[in-house]
């Protein structure tokens, strides 16, 4: 049964559905080393690469498992990254969540806005009881997302990926739905 992508408004993003004219800008975010350092494959280096990831995201959708939405900031419209579930289990009411901001985006609350939305609509919407993150153990900056939003790390995958001869670790983190409290936004929109 196919999975609807939405289209969810925060104070500072638009979520919606990646298109294909999103391939360039797809292109340019995961072919940018520094941004997939901490990813489980390498940076991306042709636009073939991005035309795949855009079905991709359509076949999911299409197959019911998941849904990726591409975070827009209001303002200007600019292109930040995306967001979004996959593994999506509507008999066991589970499903993971994902994310990848560009450099440029980072450190302005834009990782936690985007997944506290997608997190709203997972739980209040598609009535999920939980929700699964990974990321690399070096990756402090998304394990903060997480904790922020009030995931808890449940265990280390050993060696969970080797990426271009570098072996790495990642952290698994869960978040019931009884544990979900919707972020909380200070006097600017912002996410405290």
């Amino acid at each position: 049964m196919p999975l609807p992508t939405p289209t969810l408004l925060t104070a500072r993003l638009r979520l919606r559905p990646i298109t294909d004219a999103d391939a360039g800008v797809l292109l340019a975010l995961h072919g940018d080393a520094h941004v997939l350092r901490y990813w489980d494959s390498p940076p991306w280096t042709d636009g073939a690469r991005a035309q795949r990831f855009v079905a991709a995201c359509r076949e999911l959708a299409a197959e019911g498992t998941g849904a990726r939405l591409a975070l827009e900031r209001t303002t200007d419209g600019a292109f930040l990254g995306w967001c979004g579930l996959t593994r999506f289990d509507p008999q066991h009411r589970s499903a993971s969540l994902g994310y990848c901001l560009g450099a440029a985006a980072w450190g302005h609350g834009y990782a936690t806005e985007a997944a506290g939305a997608v997190l709203g609509w997972a739980f209040e919407t598609l009535d999920l009881n939980r929700v699964q993150a990974e990321t690399d153990t070096r990756n402090l900056a998304s394990a903060r997302v997480l904790e922020k939003l009030g995931f808890r790390r449940e265990g280390t995958l050993r060696e969970d990926c080797v990426v271009d001869g570098d072996v790495s670790d990642s952290w698994v983190f869960g978040l019931l739905r009884r544990e979900w409290r919707p972020p909380t936004t200070g006097p600017a929109g912002a996410p405290e």
